[in-house]
């Protein structure tokens, strides 16, 4: 091996590391442990599917936010409070909380399976 292939696979494993490693101050919970938080007015909840997946299925207290828009909507959110994020499997919601991270949020859960979940 030369030293171009050596980069190159160095820079792939830097890139699948980054991608799925757990992110500080970003937490993974169960449907049931978000079940818990449901009645707490203290937590915000948030959706980020696109608006038609929400209408065909929600959960209350969850707020629409759509991904595509979240980066922009964030000053309708409090920093101080928790966020908890859903999205239908749990992929849209963790880039979410990665977007609510770097805008100086700290406590953010991302709901592990999302929707699909929800039993």
């Amino acid at each position: 091996m030369d030293i171009i292939q050596i980069i190159i696979i160095a820079l792939v494993i830097v890139f699948f590391v980054t991608r799925f490693m757990p992110v500080k101050g970003i937490t993974n919970i169960s449907v049931q442990e978000v079940k818990d938080k449901l009645k707490d007015n203290q937590v915000q909840f948030i959706d980020v599917r696109t608006p038609g997946e929400y209408k065909a299925n929600h959960k209350k207290p969850f707020k629409n936010i759509p991904l595509s828009n979240l980066a922009s909507k964030t000053d309708s959110l409090d920093k101080e409070k928790e966020v908890v994020v859903i999205c239908q499997s749990g992929m849209r919601s963790l880039k979410a909380a990665k977007i609510l991270k770097k805008q100086g949020f700290q406590n953010i859960s991302n709901v592990r399976g999302g929707m699909s979940a929800w039993v």
